[in-house]
């Protein structure tokens, strides 16, 4: 069946193990896969209907270019880049140039690993810069900072009505009434990653049709946890078949542009 993961993260063989258990130890979550490439691929080897967006995170302003090239190495047919940026980099419009000629489809930011407010002005060029040319998906919530609060997000959406946004974790990990308080109904796209082993099926199913099922994607946010278990969560959700086919592969097609 068609399924599009629209949240993975996979990180280069010399870094893995210190990337996936220093999330891990941040969230106080024991991570359910390894964070390797080939781990990544044993989903795709599964079924050929499947693909991925692959979402790559530079914590600091001398790491865009290099993940951004590493990045771009393993895009494919199956396989979509989502590219690191960070306000503190030099030419922050000259990457997003950049990384649209190696094929990459959007932009990923995690405010609170990159240490900034996704509000800071000094990230206004971000978002100027990348405005009607490529999405950007936001890591949303967090228990120790504010920095990628619904509110903040809230801001950035009325400053940049032509900006393609998505926010993680149904628009805020741990911040799930905020979010649907202040982000349902905008038009910004949702993913529904981290957040299914927290929040009811009955509170998803009420907060994904207030939102509109038009605007989710379907994530499973690996390593963190494995596709099995999070497509079953997803799964036990009260949905019609029209409306998983349109969380699981339809929306995702329609942002990378893909038939």
């Amino acid at each position: 069946m068609k399924i599009i993961d629209f949240h993975c993260h996979a990180f280069p063989e010399n870094i893995v193990t210190k990337a996936v258990n220093a999330i891990g130890d941040y969230y106080g979550i024991p991570m359910q896969e390894d964070g390797k490439l080939p781990t990544m691929q044993s989903f795709l080897d599964g079924d050929p209907e499947r693909k991925v967006v692959l979402l790559a995170t530079a914590t600091v302003p001398r790491q865009v270019h290099s993940i951004n090239t590493w990045l771009s190495g393993i895009i494919n047919e199956r396989v979509f880049g989502y590219a690191s940026i960070h306000p503190g980099y030099e030419d922050c419009a000259g990457e997003i140039d950049r990384v649209i000629s190696l094929g990459c489809k959007g932009l990923k930011i995690h405010p609170e690993f990159q240490n900034f407010a996704i509000d800071d002005p000094e990230a206004y060029k971000i978002y100027e810069a990348a405005e009607g040319r490529l999405p950007i998906l936001f890591h949303m919530g967090d228990e120790v900072s504010d920095f990628s609060s619904p509110a903040r997000l809230k801001k950035i959406i009325g400053d940049f009505p032509k900006l393609t946004v998505i926010g993680a974790h149904f628009g805020g990990y741990r911040e799930w009434d905020e979010s649907l308080e202040l982000l349902c109904g905008t038009n910004i796209y949702m993913d529904t990653s981290s957040s299914l082993s927290y929040i009811t099926p009955e509170f998803a199913v009420d907060f994904i049709r207030a939102h509109g099922v038009e605007k989710f994607l379907f994530g499973t946010d690996f390593p963190m946890w494995s596709f099995a278990p999070e497509f079953e969560r997803f799964n036990r959700l009260d949905l019609t078949d029209g409306e998983r086919d349109m969380i699981l592969h339809r929306n995702a097609e329609r942002l990378l542009g893909i038939d």
